[in-house]
């Protein structure tokens, strides 16, 4: 579930950059942390419905910021798509 995140070239991490990557179309796949707080990730799940980014959901922050190799815990994440 998480092999994608840990296996990307690019990845960006946390809710400002992450809605950045969206809003230029730049995002594989969205992960999002379950017990982040709702408020944080409303922006983000709108906008990966509307530009239809799949959404990968990871149980705790702890989790996903350890998949992303930071020693906090973290409630987006992203893989980018590759560019030539």
């Amino acid at each position: 579930m998480l092999d994608p995140l840990r296996e990307a070239n690019k990845i960006v991490i946390g809710t400002k950059q992450t809605l950045r990557a969206l809003e230029n179309n730049k995002v594989a796949i969205c992960f999002m942390a379950d017990d982040a707080d709702e408020r944080v990730l409303q922006p983000v799940k709108r906008l990966c419905e509307r530009r239809q980014v799949q959404v990968v959901h990871v149980k705790t922050m702890k989790e996903l910021g350890v998949a992303c190799g930071i020693d906090v815990g973290a409630a987006v994440a992203a893989t980018l798509i590759d560019e030539p």
